[in-house]
């Protein structure tokens, strides 16, 4: 059987019969709609989906989702020659500090019938203390047992919740808490009973110890051990082989630069040492894995800064090679040809003696002579993503080796507050973002001068989203230092991003008003003296069009210059290619005569 979301509604099509069945009624599609993931669960919590297989496949939950309490956002397409309804979109979009949708849960078999509500409602009360405000993840457990991940409002809490499916009935069973924040996660992962004497629960992620690690779980949600331990963090669980007693999943033990396939054991021995994880992926770098379903052998991705992806058949034994399945390198004649040079990694300190890892791209010394060099800073700066680390994608960073070629000093910077450094290196951009990230890309810039690589008055930025924000507010904070800047789709003001997102880094605006006002580009610009390129589409239904009208109005108000790139037919990101083109030639021309 085969389930599908159709004008809102939740189907089930029986492949072998070819009938289809809609087993959900009464949503519009403008305020109420069935199985179908809201906007903030798609962009911000990483749930793309809106219902869950039980494991037998018998039963169906799914959400319900109620946005009539969030006023539209109308985006406008003036680029069309249309008007009315075509030339349109409305978004409920949910401002930092207004309300959220309201989702509730249901269940209904798979065969349809009746709809069991579980006794939950999320965003019910609309309240800044709201206990339950996020459906963040659905699972299912053996014995048809559902759970929930709810968040509250401030990201102080997370429950895991369990739910009698035929009464609705429902049982806290696991609660997190955290000053800094709580990470959501994928590594729920329900145990089969009866394969040892542990089973029957399930793992569990937490970052307690300021690090992402699993935990063993008995059914009711005891923590019954550890599975693994330090100062390095388990992104993500691959597989689980209960009889074997083992679990695998990729992590950071080897470094915050790399990524490898590790090997623990998941039940306790009788003296409850715990072992350090066996690493089964070889070469340094990223390793991307996929486990077969007998947990015999494991596809290996690899990449890194000196190699293009690889892919192999490894044992999960020992990790040995058991064959090739794709390779590509630098003989080919494409590669030869863009003369690609990996970025050099090198550490340096922020001003609290925290290590910041950062690449540099440096130009041809035979062609363009000894340094220092003109210098492009390129920022992202924001929680959740990580810039600098051992990856080919790094070296395919198409921007910064044309830049490279034309003789200009790249530089990537990864600030307090990016990811996978553990929840204190996170949390430095706890209810500030803009100071000290900012901060560090300062320092960074201030590292360079005196090495000796880039030209005192002759270093800018560019960055995109969260990086075009960065890159506009370190401009304007430290005009000494920063000659121009490119700032592609900015989070101009805070007050104008998502509520999910926004107040988990920044609290709510009532809450944070110095951090809300020192944290907005327009609060700096009277001291902008670098030259500034605003690039914005204009049908960005993420990062809307009007972050940068805001701020292009304080330009004028300050009767500052600005240059401004607009593309009314693209998103948060020019995709077409034609524009694609123009902007990267827009963009060059703007750092050749700007820097």
């Amino acid at each position: 059987m085969l389930a599908y979301v159709r004008d809102n509604e939740l189907h089930v099509l029986d492949l072998l019969s070819n009938v289809s069945r809609q087993l959900t009624s009464g949503a519009d599609g403008k305020v109420a709609t069935h199985a179908l993931a809201e906007y903030i669960a798609q962009e911000e919590m990483d749930r793309k989906n809106g219902y869950w297989w039980s494991l037998d496949s018998k039963f169906i939950a799914f959400t319900e989702v109620d946005s009539s309490n969030i006023p539209l956002f109308r985006i406008m397409h003036q680029g069309k020659s249309s008007v009315g309804i075509e030339a349109q979109e409305d978004h409920a979009y949910p401002f930092a500090g207004a309300s959220n949708v309201k989702v509730r849960l249901g269940v209904i078999s798979a065969t349809g019938g009746l709809v069991t509500w579980m006794d939950l409602v999320c965003g019910e009360n609309g309240q800044a203390n709201n206990d339950e405000e996020y459906l963040a993840r659905v699972n299912w457990m053996h014995g048809n047992i559902l759970t929930a991940q709810v968040l509250n409002r401030s990201h102080s809490k997370l429950k895991l919740l369990n739910f009698n499916i035929k009464t609705g009935q429902r049982k806290v069973i696991l609660e997190e808490e955290d000053d800094t924040w709580i990470n959501l996660h994928d590594c729920f992962t329900p145990l089969d009973k009866g394969l040892a004497r542990f089973s029957g629960g399930f793992l569990w992620a937490s970052e307690k110890t300021g690090f992402r690690h699993l935990y063993l779980h008995d059914m009711n949600g005891v923590c019954l051990e550890p599975i693994t331990q330090g100062d390095w963090m388990v992104e993500q669980i691959s597989g689980v082989n209960e009889a074997a007693g083992l679990v695998y999943f990729t992590g950071t033990l080897d470094g915050p630069l790399e990524s490898h396939l590790y090997c623990a054991k998941l039940f306790p021995d009788e003296s409850k040492t715990l072992q350090a994880p066996i690493r089964l992926t070889h070469g340094k770098g990223k390793h991307v894995v996929v486990l077969d379903h007998q947990m015999q052998r494991f596809v290996d991705i690899h990449d890194s800064l000196d190699s293009p992806p690889r892919m192999s058949l490894c044992s999960l034994h020992e990790g040995s090679l058991i064959m090739h399945l794709y390779e590509q390198t630098f003989t080919i004649p494409r590669f030869k040809k863009l003369q690609l040079k990996p970025p050099e990694i090198v550490q340096i300190q922020a001003k609290d003696d925290t290590i910041l890892f950062g690449a540099l791209y440096k130009p041809d010394v035979a062609r363009f002579g000894p340094p220092p060099y003109k210098t492009m800073i390129n920022v992202y700066g924001g929680p959740c993503v990580q810039c600098v680390y051992d990856s080919w994608v790094n070296t395919v960073d198409m921007r910064a080796q044309y830049l490279r070629s034309q003789g200009i000093l790249v530089w990537k910077l990864d600030n307090r507050g990016t990811a996978r450094r553990g929840l204190k290196f996170e949390g430095a951009l706890k209810y500030n973002c803009g100071r000290t990230d900012a901060e560090d890309q300062l320092t960074g810039a201030e590292w360079l001068i005196k090495q000796g690589l880039a030209k005192l008055g002759h270093i800018g930025l560019y960055g995109w989203s969260y990086g075009g924000y960065l890159s506009a507010m370190t401009l304007a904070r430290f005009p000494e230092a920063f000659r121009c800047a490119v700032s592609g789709a900015p989070v101009t003001s805070w007050d104008g991003y998502d509520t999910f997102y926004t107040e988990k880094y920044m609290g709510l605006p009532v809450e944070n008003e110095s951090g809300y006002s020192y944290g907005s580009v327009m609060q700096h610009v009277d001291k902008i003296q670098g030259k500034l390129l605003l690039v914005h589409g204009m049908i960005d239904e993420n990062v809307h069009f009007r972050h940068t009208a805001r701020l292009v109005n304080a330009f004028v108000a300050a009767r500052k210059a600005y240059e401004l790139l607009i593309f009314p037919d693209e998103r948060h990101m020019p995709r077409s290619p034609k524009d694609r083109i123009y902007m990267e030639e827009r963009i060059w021309e703007f750092i050749e005569r700007s820097l």
